[in-house]
């Protein structure tokens, strides 16, 4: 890493997005691994029934850093909406997002490659607004919260996703001792540009914040081959190169210098409920 946050370098995202099955591997491995805490789209979807004035009319919605489409897909059939806009700049996700809405016929949504810097809808257009999981990809996180803003409708809502400081730890903590990256617990978080200190005060500049809800999650490896299933592809450790992106290498290495075990690691998700200040006009 050279010292920088690979989520804050342009140089990373090829690396980073550019390989699909990898990242469904990583996630597919912390989804297995989850023992606590609600999922995050059923849990965006009841804070917009919670929140908005109307959820059951709603026009657009437009989803940032939507990734393989969850939680788009999950917005568009709870909640039904005229129409719902995935974006997100790795094309190869987008690739499968889109598969995947093709195998839910008649869900009104759609999929657009684009900078959430630079927001592909008009002023005033949207009811509902959502970034999971993406502001701390940006190292001007104050910047897309001002275009969301710009976005919203009078009345509209916003949603932000994000994880604490010093999520997943334990983890750091593992590959410390086991000595894959002896400097794991000194790396900046990956989550430095929004987090769960201080999303509220990003959203509070050109919104109102209605609500912020923090919720634990925890997540339990069965052992040494599943962490190495998640870890193979996490960018925030310096591997060797034999180690990095292989997880069977990893799972051996690890066998080989620590006594297989469970793991289980936490994280802080916060949840930010914002609406348009013109709602208040």
């Amino acid at each position: 890493m050279n010292g920088t946050n690979p989520f804050l370098d342009p140089a990373r995202q090829a690396d980073l997005y550019g390989d699909a099955s990898r990242l469904a591997s990583r996630s597919s491995a912390l989804m297995r691994a989850k023992s606590s805490g609600r999922p995050v789209p059923d849990t965006i979807v009841a804070l917009v029934r919670d929140h908005h004035e109307r959820p059951d009319r709603l026009g657009l919605v437009l989803d940032l850093g939507c990734g393989r489409g969850t939680s788009s897909l999950t917005l568009a059939n709870e909640l039904r909406p005229r129409r719902v806009i995935g974006l997100d700049a790795a094309p190869t996700l987008l690739e499968q997002a889109r598969l995947r809405a093709r195998q839910l016929h008649g869900l009104p949504v759609t999929f657009h490659q684009g900078d959430f810097h630079r927001l592909p809808v008009s002023d005033g257009s949207c009811d509902v607004v959502v970034a999971a999981f993406c502001l701390y990809h940006s190292p001007r996180p104050q910047a897309v919260v001002a275009g969301i803003g710009r976005a919203l409708a009078p009345g509209g809502l916003a949603v932000f996703v994000t994880k604490s400081l010093d999520s997943y730890r334990e983890m750091d903590q593992l590959v410390a001792a086991a000595g894959l990256d002896p400097r794991a617990e000194q790396h900046e978080s990956l989550y430095v540009s929004a987090h769960s200190g201080n999303l509220a005060d990003l959203a509070a500049v050109p919104l109102d914040v209605l609500a912020v809800e923090h919720e634990e999650h925890s997540f339990t490896f069965d052992g040494h081959d599943h962490v190495a299933e998640y870890l193979a592809t996490n960018p925030k450790y310096d591997l060797a190169p034999g180690l990095n992106g292989n997880a069977d290498a990893l799972a051996a290495t690890l066998h080989e210098l620590l006594p297989d075990q469970p793991l289980t690691t936490k994280s802080v998700v916060t949840f930010v409920v914002a609406q348009s200040k013109k709602g208040r006009q």
